[in-house]
């Protein structure tokens, strides 16, 4: 039985033309130790349809789905005070720009000490200890005196292995991590992907990998995922979707990676697409 069993789902929100549909019948899954990337360029839907698996989208958003299992569990039709037990604990996500996902009112220690009196119902000792372990494990210095720290005394890298301390808190059987990398220098981005992949082999965790980073993407991922315009395009392992890719898009994806530049300028997903529709309507 897959860890999460997702069939066509749909995400609507309503404009002032009608409903745009931002995920577009999108299936997937992911087994317990496997590690799925799910990549495209921004605004393809990979955010949202997992910000819909964890129930974080706002009540104008119309969410339709023929299954989302979890554990053979239908976390679309649960309660949401069933669904804050669940999320958090079994499923945990990392988001987009650390800073701004971190609350610049309390320091780090008070937030992943939160994570655990809500979720594991340890004691003030325990907690403090427990976070301690954790900042250790994501490998900030000083960890005990970092408790006292709030986010702005961080850089985007030490907020990064704060949020990810956080999601592997309750140690989660399902880990989503929303572009961990963005906006961190190539250094730390290593260290982070290492620190990921670690923490996934060391625990046997699910991970699903959102990125648009191709070179992620092949460093990472048993499978892989390719949403483009709210729906998927494609599904392989890596191997395969690197060395025969099928859809246009995906083509277009590896096209622009500055290794395969031909010329002068690289070749931008817009162009190859625009390449592709000329090719089939010739």
């Amino acid at each position: 039985m897959a860890l999460l069993e997702i069939e066509n789902l749909t995400v609507e929100f309503e404009t002032a033309t009608g409903w745009f549909k931002a995920v577009d019948g999108v299936s997937l899954s992911v087994e317990g130790g496997e590690v799925l990337a799910i990549v495209g360029e921004s605004g393809s839907g990979k955010s949202v349809a997992m910000l819909a698996v964890m129930g974080l989208l706002p009540w104008t958003a119309k969410i339709t789905a023929d299954k989302m299992l979890f554990e053979g569990r239908d976390i679309h039709a649960i309660s949401p005070a069933e669904r804050r037990k669940l999320i958090g604990k079994d499923i945990a996500m990392i988001f987009q720009e650390p800073v701004a996902s971190l609350n610049p009112c309390f320091t780090v220690g008070f937030q992943i000490e939160e994570v655990l009196r809500i979720h594991m119902g340890l004691g003030k000792a325990a907690r403090r200890a427990r976070a301690i372990e954790l900042f250790k494990l994501v490998g900030l210095p000083d960890p005990a005196e970092r408790l006292g720290h709030f986010p702005h005394q961080m850089s985007g890298g030490q907020c990064q292995r704060v949020m990810i301390a956080m999601a592997i808190a309750c140690n989660p059987k399902l880990l989503i991590a929303d572009e961990p990398t963005t906006a961190l220098d190539v250094t730390i981005q290593k260290q982070i992907l290492d620190l990921l992949m670690k923490l996934q082999a060391d625990t046997g965790m699910g991970l699903i990998m959102i990125t648009h980073d191709m070179g992620v993407v092949a460093e990472t991922a048993d499978r892989v995922v390719v949403q483009y315009k709210g729906r998927k395009m494609e599904e392989a392992d890596v191997l395969s979707l690197f060395e025969a890719p099928k859809s246009a898009y995906t083509r277009a994806l590896l096209s622009a990676l500055p290794e395969n530049a031909t010329g002068d300028r690289l070749t931008t997903v817009s162009d190859f697409m625009a390449g592709a529709a000329a090719g089939e309507n010739a």
